[in-house]
């Protein structure tokens, strides 16, 4: 599989890991619905699901493959033929499947969860993926618990993998454990280590158990990965996956740093999708959810706001409709100051002189006391008082 080094794929899996979190299942036209969307988004992969668990899993891969033109679909699977057997009959549909295989790579899964040895697992790898490149040129390997794994057993696995065909070798974090440093020191090693290490993509698969799951993809990608897999709004199992609208804002945020790198993703469609999958799914967004919470870009500390008035940028690195919000919020409290809130009056078509504002002023700070936040009416309230 040719892949572009400058483009960094967007692998998503919001309606397979983000899916599995308890209370969050879709139907299968629902899948369809959202599966469109990050077609248009820009995504290059969509992980459909893992059709041997459920018959509605397998038929929703079924439907999304018939569904989606351009975009390949994927379908997850063990290392097991009936696992392999399953997904591609799901797939058959798809103008570009992709079957996601794989076994857990470290010492504890490997005795813990298979109760085997690393030669035996080492085999079981090599056999999934002939078997799934029997059936598609496209075959992923994950390699479970990468982020505790040894790094030479790690290495020999990945080679042997690519070997028998992979075209995409997955280095998951499956626990949210590794520091950046130690996550984008695994890449690096991989890459100097392998000796067919180009002749497959490396993607980053990074869980949120510490807070690090956008950390370690960009480090993964500093150090050679070039795809990422990631949900809308980081949703997934346990404290979530790797954010997808986080990935692609520090990419655009960041371009210089890495170089010719870019993605195909269109980030005006966030607010929307985010919004989506959050009703749909019925998972809330936190409000301070970086690049789409409801107080990513409300302002409400008087030096803040101040700030921004003067010139946006003083205290926003990013502009609202980049990622497809009309303008930000000057949002009115006790902290906030004279600026904002001659900017709110201006904007109902109250002008008021300096000592008129300076006297609206103290009475706005005694009702932003009583009250957490400030409303139109509010301020209309407090320019009839004067009148």
């Amino acid at each position: 599989m040719l892949h572009d080094p400058n483009h960094l794929y967007i692998f998503d899996t919001t309606l397979r890991d983000g899916e599995q979190v308890p209370g969050c299942q879709l139907t299968t036209p629902e899948k369809i619905e959202i599966a469109k969307d990050l077609e248009k988004l820009g995504v290059d992969i969509i992980e459909a699901g893992f059709p041997v668990s459920s018959p509605g899993d397998f038929q929703s891969v079924v439907e999304l493959s018939k569904a989606v033109n351009d975009v390949i679909i994927c379908a997850l699977t063990r290392a097991n033929q009936n696992d392999i057997d399953v997904a591609a009959e799901a797939l058959k549909y798809a103008k570009r499947p992709r079957i996601h295989t794989g076994i857990g790579s470290s010492d504890m899964h490997i005795k813990y969860k298979f109760n085997s040895t690393r030669e035996e697992i080492l085999e079981r790898a090599v056999a999934a993926v002939k078997h799934a490149k029997s059936y598609v040129e496209d075959v992923e390997f994950y390699a479970e618990d990468a982020g505790r794994a040894d790094l030479e057993f790690l290495a020999k696995m990945i080679e042997s993998v690519i070997a028998a065909g992979a075209t995409v070798v997955n280095i998951p974090d499956t626990n949210g454990y590794c520091l950046p440093d130690q996550y984008g020191a695994k890449i690096k090693y991989l890459k100097e280590h392998v000796r067919n290490i180009d002749q497959a993509i490396i993607s980053a698969h990074c869980h949120n158990d510490l807070g690090l799951a956008t950390a370690n993809s960009i480090a993964a990608i500093q150090n050679g990965a070039r795809q990422v897999e990631c949900t809308i709004n980081g949703i997934g199992e346990r404290a979530g996956n790797t954010s997808l609208e986080e990935v692609a804002m520090i990419l655009k945020v960041h371009n210089q740093a890495f170089g010719s790198l870019t993605s195909n993703i269109d980030s005006r469609m966030f607010t929307y999708l985010s919004r989506k999958v959050s009703e749909m799914m019925n998972m809330p967004v936190q409000p301070n959810k970086a690049i789409v919470g409801r107080n990513a870009f409300a302002h409400s500390s008087g030096i803040h706001q101040d700030g921004f008035l003067k010139h946006r940028e003083n205290y926003e690195i990013i502009r609202p409709e980049d990622v497809g919000l009309d303008e930000a919020d000057i949002i009115l409290t006790a902290r906030s100051g004279r600026h904002a809130l001659k900017h709110h009056l201006e904007r109902l078509g109250f002008h008021l002189e300096k000592d008129d504002l300076a006297d609206c002023y103290q009475r706005f700070l005694l009702l932003a006391d009583e009250k957490k936040n400030i409303c139109d009416d509010d301020l209309k309230s407090l320019i009839q008082e004067k009148i």
